[in-house]
């Protein structure tokens, strides 16, 4: 395996590069970030985190479906919408309340298709779609929906919270198919039993409860190495990874699988006393999970196996969200 050239191809990755622009929205919202006392994180984190007092916190997230999906399968855009929003709340150690969203589309089969999508996802999901708005007569079709959920004040996992000496932990549902609309989407969950489908995802419930990991994120649009790149980008850190560590399916190509979204899947960062008995959490729902590296204060993220070293991200010179706190 060419070690360089499986780097650059990860680093100039269409699901990485998408991410820069919000390096200048944050830059736009740096100003008023800290004017209101009650958020606890907002920029660099899977949702933002806001004190109602008392022991909970509102986990706050919104995600928008790629243009390129909606366009081809509108059930899989209202689908999509509920998977990647409960996984956001997931990834932070919080349950799902409740989802309201923003669609757009002229197009009545449109409409129909993105919204037996939705109900769809809800009935897998388990999370309810409580209200929303409709532009009727636009052009073009769009979907965004935002999610709230839940979690212990002091047991939420975040992004910018990992160190130097942490292990990398890589954790997916192994048991998918590539999905119809993308090479780079790993579909687990809508042929999969709904109670699976919920103690997959509830699974960081009980893991940041039992706060076995220092910091995490869902894999998402950057593929593996992307997510990491970006909780290593906000953690202002480095890492280091062993690539012959990675779980994969069989008879997937190697360079596909770090790029695509795997639906139910997490990298997580813990202690080394930790690493076991997260890993031992994961395997109880059929989460295959493995330590395949080290946090660094490089603040590069790197990748070798048994011959060979390369750099993907050079956070002295490459930005991914440009959010580092």
């Amino acid at each position: 395996m060419d070690l360089e050239l499986l780097a650059r191809n990860l680093r100039e990755f269409e699901g990485v590069s998408r991410k820069k622009p919000i390096a200048e929205i944050f830059k736009i919202f740096e100003s008023v970030r800290h004017e209101y006392g009650n958020v606890i994180a907002d920029f660099g984190d899977d949702a933002a985190v806001i004190d109602i007092g008392g022991d909970d916190v509102i986990l706050f997230a919104a995600d928008g479906i790629w243009g390129r999906i909606v366009e081809k399968s509108p059930w899989w855009t209202g689908y999509t919408s509920v998977v990647v929003n409960v996984n956001d709340i997931s990834a932070m150690g919080g349950k799902p309340i409740a989802m309201v969203n923003v669609m757009s589309s002229g197009d009545s089969e449109s409409i129909k298709g993105i919204m037996e999508g939705i109900r769809d996802g809800i009935n897998k999901f388990g999370v309810p779609m409580v209200g929303g708005h409709t532009h009727p007569d636009t052009p073009y079709n769009s979907l965004a929906v935002a999610i709230i959920g839940i979690a212990k004040k002091d047991c939420v996992i975040r992004s910018d919270t990992a160190s130097s000496g942490d292990i990398v932990i890589m954790a997916y549902d192994l048991d998918g198919r590539v999905g119809k609309n993308s090479p780079y989407s790993w579909d687990t969950t809508s042929f999969k039993d709904p109670k699976f489908v919920r103690d997959c995802y509830l699974v960081m419930v009980t893991i940041a409860e039992r706060k076995l990991v220092t910091a995490g994120k869902d894999i998402s649009n950057p593929g593996s190495m992307g997510t990491l790149g970006m909780l290593c980008e906000t953690s202002n850190v480095g890492a280091s990874i062993d690539i012959t560590k990675i779980p994969m399916p069989e008879n997937m190509d190697f360079e596909q699988w770090l790029k695509i979204y795997p639906a139910t899947g997490y990298v997580v960062t813990a202690k080394p006393g930790n690493v076991q008995a997260c890993l031992d959490v994961f395997g109880q729902v059929g989460i295959t999970a493995a330590a395949v590296g080290e946090i660094t204060n490089s603040h590069k993220v790197e990748i070798y196996d048994q011959k060979e070293k390369a750099t993907v991200f050079d956070f002295k010179q490459d930005i991914i969200t440009g959010i580092d706190e």
